[in-house]
């Protein structure tokens, strides 16, 4: 007989943590157990100061990806908990995976997806709540394919009005994509600075974005501009 599943993490409990400035791990796929994790430096992106290189931002043009929201939740966790060459054993367990796919079904979590001729080459995934997105992975089979995914989400969350782009740990990748350091109480204040509602959900954020609606453009009009050129010129003009 299979064991039992263990206990999804209470919806309620995570975001009181997320509020809190802590998240849980594991330590392997299968484990049932999860640790509570505070680190003592954050890394965040300023959404306000956001640049892309003239590379990232010619791939964002040239909308090699489609690229989506929300579409394949569970799909994109599970691909970023596969096994890497510098993480063998993935902290996203099993149990971990179910509690965020009940926290996407409140509308706290969300995935941003890149396809390539029809299939999931790279994405990202994180918990939303006030005005604060916490990513938590993202993944790439493609060159390019989580950065652009990353590129969508920061013109989302500029456009939602949020005010707060938590990545968790610094790393290397992280900080070549513009991330900056903070220590663990500023970010908690900063935070705290950030409750209360955004002005629209991510999704619709999206679909604001993806369709050309409310984005400043030049005599072209709005709608006439390719998703990807609509994204690389939000971000430019307000940078």
């Amino acid at each position: 007989m299979h064991a039992p599943a263990p206990p999804l993490i209470p919806s309620e409990m995570l975001l009181l943590a997320y509020r809190s400035g802590i998240f849980p791990m594991a330590d392997s796929r299968d484990d049932p157990e999860i640790f509570w994790v505070e680190p003592r430096e954050r890394a965040v992106f300023p959404l306000e100061a956001f640049t892309m290189s003239k590379s990232l931002r010619k791939a964002v043009r040239q909308d090699r990806f489609r690229v989506t929201c929300d579409t394949a939740f569970a799909e994109v966790v599970e691909a970023c908990a596969q096994p890497r060459p510098d993480h063998p054993e993935s902290w996203i367990s099993h149990r971990i995976a179910a509690s965020y796919a009940a926290l996407n079904d409140l509308g706290h979590a969300q995935s941003v997806e890149c396809w390539l001729d029809g299939k999931l080459v790279g994405g990202l995934y994180g918990v939303s709540f006030d005005q604060v997105f916490c990513g938590e992975s993202m993944f790439s089979r493609a060159d390019n394919a989580s950065k652009v995914a990353l590129v969508w989400l920061v013109a989302m969350l500029r456009h939602a009005g949020f005010k707060v782009l938590d990545c968790q740990f610094m790393t290397d990748h992280l900080a070549s994509l513009g991330a900056v350091a903070m220590a663990q109480a500023d970010y908690v204040k900063m935070i705290e600075d950030a409750r209360g509602d955004a002005a629209m959900t991510l999704p619709e954020a999206y679909a604001s974005l993806a369709s050309g609606s409310d984005v400043g453009s030049d005599a072209e009009g709005a709608g006439a501009l390719p998703p990807g050129k609509l994204i690389a010129q939000s971000l430019t003009q307000t940078s």
